[in-house]
């Protein structure tokens, strides 16, 4: 049996393709796995087929199947530039609408038999935080999520429990944005912030220059550390 491949998600304008990794065991709890600007690529299926391995049923929804259907992109200016033309025509209210058709088709699924997470990186990383807005996922994690602080207005929408990583040396986001996201969550004992000391934007990707392995094994950590203390294995 083969535990990874591409299916088909169903939205109100035809199908989404969608990368489908399953746990060695065949079922577990589900991880809906959100791409940054560059598709998913060969580094987003390799972290589905990574947290497959730790048990979880992944799915990576091709965001960007509206203006390029399964666009891989590496991490070259001119690719950078395909990528936010792309998140920038699409926008964030259709993705997240696609976020939540992909939740409820992972959700679905018989080899799912526990809670629904959505985990994302950069841009996904601020959809993953609109996906908890939304009710679509049971818990939360995202990765230097930048613009997540324009979207604030619906921290209180956001009741399930939420797990954000930010680099200490990020350039892209500023540190009056991360703080602003703390604010926001002060009075939440399920919210967690953590802050990666000397770590760049990108920092858990090994394609990357901006990679740095301590906080990309500190941050994993973490993450499951965070979706095991608040049972992602039970209903």
């Amino acid at each position: 049996m083969t535990n990874d491949g591409w299916i088909d998600i169903a939205t109100d304008d035809g199908p989404m393709g969608g990368f489908l990794a399953l746990p060695p065991t065949g079922s577990g709890p589900g991880i809906l796995l959100l791409q940054e600007i560059f598709g998913v690529n060969s580094h987003i299926r390799a972290v589905a087929k990574q947290y497959a391995t730790d048990g979880f049923v992944v799915l990576a929804p091709d965001l960007f199947w509206r203006r390029s259907p399964r666009i891989e992109l590496g991490y070259g200016s001119d690719e950078r530039k395909i990528g936010f033309e792309l998140l920038q025509t699409i926008g964030f209210p259709q993705l997240s609408r696609d976020v939540a058709a992909a939740a409820a088709t992972l959700r679905a699924r018989a080899e799912v038999t526990g809670k629904t997470a959505a985990l994302g990186f950069c841009a996904g990383g601020t959809l993953t935080f609109l996906a908890a807005a939304d009710g679509a996922v049971d818990l939360a994690v995202s990765y230097y999520g930048g613009g997540t602080q324009h979207f604030l207005d619906r921290a209180p929408e956001a009741t399930a429990p939420l797990l954000f990583h930010f680099g200490g040396a990020d350039s892209h986001i500023p540190a009056a944005a991360v703080a602003a996201i703390g604010e926001a969550f002060a009075n939440r004992a399920d919210v967690e912030l953590r802050v990666h000391e000397g770590a760049q934007h990108g920092f858990n990707c090994w394609a990357r220059d901006a990679y740095a392995m301590g906080p990309a094994l500190a941050a994993r950590g973490q993450t499951l550390s965070f979706l095991a203390k608040h049972r992602i294995f039970e209903r």
